[in-house]
């Protein structure tokens, strides 16, 4: 483990992952493109520092490449997954939260 204790935290946003990708109904109109575009999006878990409203910032994890105005990020400490639109100063949490593929359809 490092010394921030983030040794675990990527399995276990894999795991998550994983669990809604298995879970997810293709069936819906426009989700199997959805689930396609996600898991080309996709790239390992990194950490990375997330901007909060008031001031605040807090070290989530990237699960997805950014497409130039979003991506999506894991909080740790709220156990779900946000998305972020790129600023200057970094990613931005605009308050979109829930699984990650639901975030990521989301815009």
């Amino acid at each position: 483990m490092d010394r921030a204790g983030r040794s675990s935290v990527p399995g276990e946003i894999e795991a998550l992952i994983a669990r809604e990708i298995a879970g997810y109904d293709g069936t819906a109109p426009g989700a199997a493109a959805t689930l396609a575009a996600f898991r080309a999006a996709r790239h390992a878990p990194r950490p990375i520092t997330v901007n909060f409203s008031g001031g605040i910032t807090q070290t989530c994890w990237s699960v997805t490449r950014t497409d130039g105005d979003y991506q999506v990020i894991y909080l740790p400490t709220a156990g779900y997954f946000s998305l972020c639109v790129e600023s200057v100063f970094g990613p931005l949490d605009i308050g979109v939260h829930g699984d990650a593929i639901g975030c990521y359809a989301s815009v």
